[in-house]
């Protein structure tokens, strides 16, 4: 793999006028601004629809698109919407308000639904006709599922009623029929979602740029796939979990982080030829060019908590499916994963020997490095320890920014960074920016706010902390000449800006 370089921004964070960025023209120009900088990644967060705590990582379905992210100038260029039927609403342009846009976004959705309905010859009927055959596997699974919480105000499914719950075909059938109309617009907005990120795609790859996509390795409790499939994780007879998912005491939480996500019955799933995961890889693989597949060590072994457990700390490591599972799904899909596995916490033997088994790049986060400052432990994540099977990152969504995490550094830490690095840290999030370029790793990867040189407001996720996260937004007047002019100037020193040239060839 050559020396490449990009940004990881999710696409809620981008400028808008409609409280929250999405898949429109802010979308296409952060694109631009990509590809004229001289970068050829641009890495998200998972894309699913978000439940509970508006986490990406704990979304309603594995293979759902988050209906907040449609563009409303897009659903005007395929006329389901006229400009005078999009009201401006007063959006807090710095944090997304997640109670107002999503009521907001979703009043346009059936409007523009309505729009579809009453032309029976629409431009789109027979795309989506076409998507709706070709997505049917997952499709219809999740927009009974939606349409039942709706109709259920929104409860999680284990609150439904025990026919509905245990899933009787009659109750099903009944209720499918009770709500056709409700089903045909969750469907319409999936058509939607994937429509326009599939046109967000063909323009990412003519102009160079490759899209990295992020797999939770869990899922949320509350949603399609655990009610459509409950025999896939450990549950009891009321569809409850057993055990919930997270980690044990690290670095981010003295008592660890208590998740919830219910864990999977791999003994079930082995059986069945890991077909949810064979299926979860194709629908990513054919979305992104690379996967950043999240928690990578709960495939080796992963930590199992109690249920009626309120912290993590009490939870003990069950082994995972191992090398077994990615045999199956390099067989399935005819050759090596596109994968980024995310290697990061307590790493144990069994991980490392399975990292190395299946050989693919694990992750290095510079702030971890500089705070160890064990420069002679060749595990550290310090530049000189680095490997060119790594992605190396400033940070990650978890991550305070890098001038946040600087300010809040010891002395004893800002002084070995100041002699490390050879600065004054008078930018020190371009001295990092400088020093992950720099890396033998192949691929150097940096958060937007990092680049914009932003402070601990711009966090986008504190771990363990509810509330408040995931709501950052980028100015929409940030993407000027002199940062692009300055991004590629370092690009280009570090060898790391793609020969477009042979690419076309």
């Amino acid at each position: 793999m050559k020396r490449t370089s990009g940004i990881l921004l999710h696409p809620t964070s981008l400028p808008t006028t409609y409280g929250i960025g999405d898949l429109g023209p802010s979308a296409y120009h952060f694109i631009d601004f990509l590809e004229h900088s001289g970068q050829t990644f641009w890495q998200m967060l998972p894309l699913g629809p978000t439940g509970y705590g508006d986490s990406p990582y704990q979304t309603l379905s594995a293979f759902a698109g988050n209906p907040v992210l449609i563009s409303p100038e897009l659903l005007i260029e395929d006329e389901l919407l006229s400009p005078l039927e999009i009201e401006t609403e007063s959006f807090d342009q710095t944090h997304v308000a997640y109670d107002q846009v999503i009521p907001y976004k979703l009043k346009l959705l059936k409007k523009a639904y309505l729009q579809f309905k009453l032309l029976p010859k629409h431009l789109l009927a027979e795309p989506f006709h076409d998507f709706c055959k070709k997505e049917a596997a997952w499709l219809e699974d999740f927009v009974l599922f939606s349409a039942l919480k709706s109709h259920h105000e929104m409860r999680p499914w284990t609150e439904w009623p025990k026919v509905l719950r245990m899933r009787h075909p009659k109750a099903l059938a009944d209720q499918a029929e009770k709500l056709h109309d409700e089903l045909q617009l969750h469907r319409f907005i999936q058509f939607l979602f994937f429509r326009q990120f599939e046109k967000l795609q063909q323009y990412a790859k003519q102009h160079h740029v490759k899209l990295i996509g992020d797999l939770p390795i869990f899922v949320a409790h509350d949603s399609s796939d655990v009610w459509s499939h409950p025999k896939w994780f450990k549950l009891d007879s009321a569809g409850n979990p057993t055990v919930v998912a997270g980690v044990p005491p690290d670095y981010f939480s003295e008592t660890g982080q208590r998740w919830g996500n219910p864990l999977f019955d791999w003994k079930v799933l082995k059986k069945e030829k890991y077909s949810f995961w064979v299926d979860r890889f194709r629908h990513m693989a054919n979305m992104f060019d690379l996967v950043r597949i999240d928690h990578f060590r709960g495939f080796a072994s992963y930590w199992e908590i109690p249920a009626d457990e309120t912290t993590a700390i009490s939870g003990q490591w069950k082994k995972g499916p191992g090398l077994d599972l990615f045999k199956t799904l390099e067989k399935a899909m005819g050759g090596k994963l596109p994968l980024i596995a995310e290697d990061l916490g307590i790493i144990t033997q069994d991980v490392t020997d399975l990292l190395e088994a299946v050989n693919y790049p694990g992750m290095a986060v510079l702030q971890f490095g500089f705070e160890s400052m064990e420069s002679a432990d060749p595990s550290a994540f310090l530049p000189h320890n680095l490997k060119r099977n790594q992605v190396v990152y400033t940070g990650t969504h978890d991550n305070d920014t890098v001038v946040g995490w600087w300010n809040n550094q010891p002395e004893e830490v800002q002084d070995f960074t100041r002699r490390y690095l050879n600065t004054d840290a008078g930018l020190i999030h371009r001295d990092m920016i400088r020093a992950a370029l720099g890396t033998v790793c192949n691929i150097a990867l940096f958060p937007m706010q990092d680049l914009l040189g932003l402070g601990s407001e711009a966090y986008m996720n504190r771990p363990g902390i509810m509330g408040g996260n995931w709501q950052w937004r980028m100015k929409d007047d940030v993407l000027d000449t002199d940062l692009e002019e300055d991004l590629l100037e370092m690009t280009q020193l570090y060898g790391r800006v793609a020969d477009r040239k042979s690419e076309d060839a």
